[in-house]
């Protein structure tokens, strides 16, 4: 099991927990805060809007389209569990362990750790 509870593999699949800020002043992933990855997004929680800039910036930060990226739980709520398919590289926020379970040819394809984290978390 990964070090980080807020992230594990399943087959070619990521799950992220996310704690979703939105409204924020700016877009971004902050880092780990009470075992849930914390995201800033600038869009307000109406219509779907926040959730759909969550699916895109963690799309962006896998390197997948956005459809590779799925909001599976906490659709209306502040906490939400998210899917990836196959990410295409792993962004500084996401350790190295998060990805132990991932099949060789999707662990191949990453790119080099991507990014910065503008707050760390422990694991």
């Amino acid at each position: 099991m990964s070090e980080a509870p807020w992230c594990r593999v399943e087959g070619e699949t990521l799950w992220l927990l996310v704690h979703l800020q939105p409204r924020a002043s700016r877009e971004e992933v902050v880092g780990v805060q009470g075992g849930r990855l914390k995201v800033r997004v600038t869009a307000p929680p109406v219509d779907g809007a926040a959730n759909e800039q969550l699916v895109r910036l963690i799309a962006r930060e896998l390197g997948v389209p956005p459809s590779q990226v799925a909001v599976v739980a906490g659709q209306a709520s502040r906490e939400k569990r998210l899917s990836a398919r196959s990410p295409g590289r792993r962004p500084a926020w996401l350790p190295e362990a998060c990805l132990v379970g991932l099949p060789a040819r999707t662990r191949e394809k990453r790119l080099s750790v991507q990014g910065r984290v503008s707050g760390r978390g422990s694991f």
